[in-house]
């Protein structure tokens, strides 16, 4: 069991259940529309879908909304630590979705800027980690044995 639930390769062969693939698929397919209700609606969703009082002052629901959003972050760092330590294959791929994920986060800033008492760190932290995950995803695309710096496992 504990050899479908960490593989020691990432690969295209799943060997469960055909109901429980597909349904995955189509979780993954109402994830991604979710997503995009929450990142393109005027709310966010929050009022419109979620039900959110946003007509009061609004500051329970902002930290509801931090603390859905750490748990996502944590999610992510889980997943970010099981590639880095299991499934350095993916090494690459995790890269790409970084430098994603902060374009995302940007335009978004760009799209519904917040009203700030000061800079973020992580606002700040952007224009640092976009050429970063980009320079890191170059290097991750080379051939590490070639240049001496592979990190072996």
């Amino acid at each position: 069991m504990m050899k479908r639930l960490l593989p020691k390769s990432a690969d295209l062969r799943y060997e469960g259940n055909r109901i429980a693939g597909w349904l995955f698929l189509l979780l993954a397919i109402v994830s991604m529309g979710r997503s995009l209700i929450h990142l393109f609606a005027p709310d966010g969703g929050a009022g419109s879908i979620a039900g959110i009082d946003l007509s009061q002052g609004g500051e329970q629901s902002i930290i509801f909304a931090f603390g859905l959003w750490g748990l996502s972050q944590v999610i992510y760092a889980v997943f970010q630590l099981l590639v880095a330590l299991r499934y350095r294959s993916l090494i690459p791929l995790m890269y790409l979705i970084l430098a994603f994920e902060t374009v995302g986060r940007m335009a978004v800033g760009a799209m519904k800027p917040p009203v700030m008492l000061h800079a973020a760190p992580g606002g700040i932290a952007n224009y640092i980690m976009l050429p970063l995950a980009v320079l890191m995803l170059v290097l991750s695309l080379r051939n590490g044995k070639a240049h001496g710096s592979g990190v072996q496992g």
